[in-house]
């Protein structure tokens, strides 16, 4: 049984879709701001926590950037449709997925079904490549190992969220060759889970940042604007 935190200031929101998603077979805990939420969190991680943007105490982007100090755990935003949310903000500080409110119980469930199904691939402690698999991929300076969800640069581990390793990983598979923004987003996401396709842009440039703070020079993965990304040859 998935453990979910939930967290927002709406007791409606909170009890109507605790119990949907208790429903559904999922163990549900719920808080009603960031600050209590995040000392669970670090105690007791769940397999996915769900995210109000708006909330008192600590808002939903704060709790996310103090998370990600740490863990790689499964994310999704609820956002108002009337806030003024930057979902390349979100994704860039490693949120998996977001959904607008008011939204449909089982879009959510959907969505958290998609997001459970990447993070099964992975543990939230960063394993270490290990070059003896025959499905490790060594491209250059960069070696991904798919089996462990483990990523390095140059010796160094690069710690990525499942979406993130899944892009990475499909540039990688083919280097020279582009991939339009549709494919990625095939190969990163399920086929039922409608995302914009500036999410992957947004993806893009977080994974650029992770690999310049190991090394400044990185520049693997290059754009061909109007077209998609490509993984550049070794």
């Amino acid at each position: 049984m998935a453990k979910i935190y939930l967290v927002d200031d709406d007791e409606n929101i909170l009890t109507s879709v605790s119990m949907f998603l208790e429903g559904e077979g999922y163990e549900v805990r719920k808080f009603h701001d960031g600050v209590s939420a995040l000392e669970a969190l670090k105690e007791s991680p769940p397999d996915l926590a769900v995210l109000d943007v708006k909330m008192p105490r600590m808002d939903g982007l704060e709790l996310l950037r103090r998370l990600r100090q740490t863990s790689n755990l499964p994310v999704i935003f609820l956002t108002s449709k009337d806030d003024e949310f930057d979902e390349a903000i979100g994704f860039n500080m490693g949120a998996d997925d977001y959904i607008t409110k008011p939204f449909s119980q089982r879009l959510l469930g959907e969505r958290i079904k998609a997001v459970l199904r990447r993070a099964s691939l992975t543990s939230i402690e960063m394993p270490t490549p290990q070059e003896g698999d025959d499905k490790v991929i060594r491209r250059g300076k960069l070696l991904l190992d798919p089996n462990r969800h483990a990523c390095s640069w140059d010796g160094q581990a690069v710690r990525l969220t499942v979406t993130e390793f899944l892009i990475l990983e499909s540039l990688a598979n083919r280097p020279g060759y582009v991939k339009s923004r549709d494919q990625l987003m095939d190969a990163a996401y399920d086929d039922q889970v409608y995302v914009d396709d500036r999410t992957i842009d947004s993806h893009i440039k977080r994974l650029r940042k992770k690999f310049r703070k190991t090394d400044k020079s990185f520049d693997g993965i290059e754009t061909l604007y109007g077209v998609g990304y490509k993984y550049k040859e070794a």
